[in-house]
């Protein structure tokens, strides 16, 4: 059976660009970006995703793979992807920072653990944080959402298309910023209950000076930081909530959905 070139060529350009997107967002998104994950594993998802939605997706037009052109648009593919996945890397990091900031705080900070999404040492609070905020990501299918995005994406900026407006990178800056805000907002509450139990020590310190405030200082900041945090914990699941659906919208914004 003969198969004519430029058919071949057409299912060819049809696969790589709208792969090239998909992947570019699923190696940053957050839970299947992990570097704990194998390359090949993310491969083959991008690739089966992609078999599925070939028949919804718009051909490519004027097919040239050995073209400057072509160049191009897998360059303009992969920054939309990467667009679109790192809004749910900032909505993760948030959480991070946050346990971060809480394990400072607590005196907890020296115990750390390896982070498998960024290959680097964390605090075990931002660590226990980063967790969280991935299984809820899962449970609420926001590894649906997100592909759902990628979709939408197809026709708001259709392979061939127009670029991501110029205003919009300045946009995914700020948006960045919505961490410090996040995680101000979640340890609000554990801080003020920690600078209580630092002035306490402080006012103790000045009544009975022949304690030694060094030994008992630091056992009892670090069980009152394991109490605090378990008694705020039930605000994590309204933080959660709460900043997804802005990070939810703020994409839609972003792709034009």
């Amino acid at each position: 059976m003969d198969y004519p070139l430029q058919q071949l060529l057409q299912v060819i350009a049809d696969f790589m660009l709208p792969f090239t997107r998909v992947a570019a967002m699923m190696f940053i998104m957050a839970a299947f970006g992990a570097k704990n994950i194998p390359t090949r594993v993310k491969t083959a998802y991008c690739a089966a995703f992609i078999v599925m939605v070939m028949p919804v997706v718009p051909p490519v037009r004027d097919v040239n793979l050995m073209s400057l052109n072509l160049v191009v648009q897998v360059i303009q593919q992969i920054i939309i992807g990467l667009a679109i996945g790192f809004i749910s890397q900032i909505f993760i990091q948030a959480f991070v920072t946050a346990g971060q900031v809480l394990a400072t705080q607590t005196g907890l900070g020296f115990a750390a653990l390896a982070d498998p999404v960024n290959g680097v040492s964390v605090p075990a609070i931002g660590q226990f944080y980063l967790i969280l905020a991935t299984l809820l990501f899962l449970v609420y299918d926001g590894h649906l959402a997100m592909f759902q995005l990628m979709m939408f994406s197809f026709e708001s900026l259709p392979i061939q298309g127009q670029w991501l407006d110029v205003n919009k990178y300045w946009q995914i800056a700020e948006f960045g910023g919505w961490i410090i805000v996040t995680a101000l907002a979640i340890t609000m509450a554990p801080v003020t209950a920690m600078l209580v139990v630092n002035i306490a020590f402080g006012v103790l310190t000045r009544t009975a000076p022949q304690l030694n405030i060094f030994s008992i200082g630091m056992p009892i900041s670090m069980i009152a930081g394991l109490l605090i945090m378990y008694l705020t914990l039930d605000t994590f699941l309204y933080h959660f909530n709460l900043n997804w659906q802005y990070s939810i919208d703020y994409a839609c914004r972003l792709v034009g959905c």
